[in-house]
This record gives structure tokens, C-alpha cells and sequence, in this order.
């Protein structure tokens, strides 16, 4: 199906689902937004900051204005005191799958959070609560001792893990150790997931770096023009756990520090261009290797010239 030959399927077995991935800034919602003119559609957010309600400027969300009249689903519908698991955004997202094929009208889903969508499509592994005791303990050691305890107790997920990386490190040990069973034990019992039930068209978008990371840097130029600032200081005025996921957005500490005196406008700018290029090289890493290989990939600049042209 290409973005200029939109399907004329209104059957009730009409069960297709198009799937656009890959790094910030790469013309995801663009793209996504053409191919929705062409049909009756709605476009799912599958971005992970996307989802907070106090992140319009900082996390790229379409305007108003940018939507074009055309339905955004799970777009800053949570309030950034919560935290929103991948559990949490499949079950949604599948909602409104569901909601869209129940009306014959084709869901678009868009985002760069690989977690997000890796959920849906293949299920939620079941794993079991951690025990608070057991978590407690895990979170009390520094991130050597955990990764070295790692070797012992799970050495699939340390070999798989870089010695770094906290978070996971943490996570596979105290699963290991509540559970009795290792991470891989529960991956390998992934269920609810929608792969098998629809047909997916997929298109991962790694466009030629130097352009992405000039559009990553162009863009937080112009968040700050659209008032970037004063996002985060009402985000400030919540006084809000450091944990919350929007505290801890791209863009957020780099302002807030400005805002408070501590940097100037220059470094904060200089600090956040840097933190969003450094995110969209993982991303871009991450959908280029964990990608099915039958997933079509375009490697093109995206621009008004040739994307009514691209392939879906």
C-alpha cells in the first residue's frame, strides 16, 4: 500500500494495521499524517513522552493545528504524576486498534519507543510481583556488585546487558531473586501480544544521520521559541518526584537548571541538543538491529518533494 493509493477495503474482516518507527525527528508524524489524508484513519501515539500531558512543547507532540483534523489517539492522556508502563500503553493502544477496525477505519500508529511497541506486537512476559523486601535490598547496591551478583544469578542477562546500564541490571536481578526464575525463563512466555491477529504494514524510517541530527538540533531551537521554558516551570510548580518520567525528559533538566540560575541559556541549549542527539543515535541503533529484517526500512530524507512517494 503507498501513502498515494490508499485501500478501499471496507469489509469487517479489515484487520490492517500500519506501523511507522524509528528515531526522533525522522518525519514519523509527518509521513504518518499524509498517509491518514488519503483515508478514513487515526493516528495512535506510540512515543513514551508523548503520552504526558505535560509535555506538549518538549516531547514534539502535534499541535492542534498540526493535526489537521485528524484523530490523535493517546496523546497526552496521562498526567505526568503517573507513570506509564509498556503494560499500560499495549492494553490501550490495543483499545483503540480495536476501536478503529470496529469502525473500518485504518489505525496508523507512530513513535520511536521500540519497548512500547516490541509489548504490543509479542505480549507481556508474567512476570510475577517482585516482594518489596527483595527490591529494596537489590536497589541499596551500587551498580557493580549488582551486575557482578548478575553473573551468578542470571548469566544470560549479564552476558546481554552492559555493565552500565542500571535500570535492567537492577530489574533482571530482583526478578531473579523474587521470582526464583531468570528473565529469559519469563521472556520465553511472552502472551498477549497482537501480532497474529493483524495484518501489519510496517515502515522503519533511519534517515542519513548528519540530517537527523541537524533537524534534532533545529527543533529544540524551536521548542525553546514556542515556550519550552515556561512548560517546565509550570512542570517545576508540581513539585513533583524526581522519579516521574516527565521530571526526567530530555529537555527538562537542562531548562531547569536555567531557569534556576545554575547554567546559562547557551549551555542549557548546548546540553539539551547534545542529550537529544545522543537519544536518537540509540533509537536509530536500536530500530536498525531489533527490527524484524522483513521490516521494509527507508534511508531517505524525508521531505514535501518525495513523501507522497514513499512506500507503506
Amino acid at each position: 500500500m503507498s501513502i498515494n493509493s490508499p485501500k478501499d477495503n471496507k469489509s469487517k474482516q479489515f484487520n490492517d494495521v500500519v506501523l511507522i518507527v524509528g528515531p526522533t525527528a525522522s518525519g514519523k508524524s509527518a509521513l504518518a499524517l499524509q498517509l491518514a489524508k488519503k483515508q478514513p484513519s487515526v493516528i495512535i501515539n506510540a512515543d513514551s513522552a508523548q503520552v504526558y500531558s505535560d509535555l506538549r512543547i518538549l516531547s514534539a507532540r502535534p499541535s492542534k493545528q498540526e493535526m489537521a483534523g485528524i484523530d490523535h489517539r493517546l496523546y497526552g492522556y496521562i498526567d505526568g504524576a503517573e507513570t506509564c508502563s509498556a503494560a499500560r500503553w499495549a492494553r490501550d493502544a490495543k483499545s483503540e486498534i480495536a476501536a478503529a477496525h470496529a469502525n473500518d477505519i485504518l489505525p496508523i500508529m507512530v513513535g520511536g519507543t521500540g519497548l512500547y511497541v516490541r509489548t504490543l506486537l509479542n505480549g507481556i512476559a508474567p512476570i510475577p510481583k517482585i516482594d518489596p523486601v527483595v527490591r529494596a535490598q537489590v536497589r541499596e547496591l551500587d551498580v557493580s556488585k549488582a551486575y557482578s551478583s548478575l553473573e551468578t544469578e542470571d548469566p544470560v542477562s549479564a552476558e546481554r546487558l552492559n555493565p552500565r546500564d542500571v535500570s535492567r541490571i537492577m530489574r533482571a536481578l530482583e526478578v531473579v531473586r523474587s521470582s526464583g526464575k531468570p528473565m529469559h525463563h519469563w521472556h520465553a512466555r511472552l502472551s498477549g501480544g497482537i501480532a497474529d491477529e493483524i495484518s501489519l504494514r510496517p515502515l522503519v524510517l533511519l534517515p542519513p544521520r548528519e540530517w537527523l541530527y541537524e533537524r534534532c538540533d533545529r527543533r529544540f531551537q524551536m521548542m525553546l521559541a514556542e515556550g519550552a521554558m515556561d512548560e517546565v516551570e509550570t512542570l517545576m510548580d508540581r513539585n513533583l518526584p524526581e522519579a516521574c518520567p516527565v521530571m526526567r525528559a530530555i529537555g527538562v533538566r537542562e531548562i531547569r537548571a536555567l531557569i534556576k540560575g545554575e547554567i546559562t541559556q547557551e549551555a542549557a541549549q548546548s546540553q539539551a541538543m547534545a542529550a537529544t542527539r545522543q537519544y536518537a543515535k540509540r533509537q536509530y541503533t536500536w530500530f536498525r538491529n531489533q527490527c524484524p529484517i522483513d521490516w521494509p526500512h527507508y534511508n531517505m530524507v524525508i521531505n514535501d518533494d518525495n513523501i507522497l512517494d514513499i512506500v507503506i
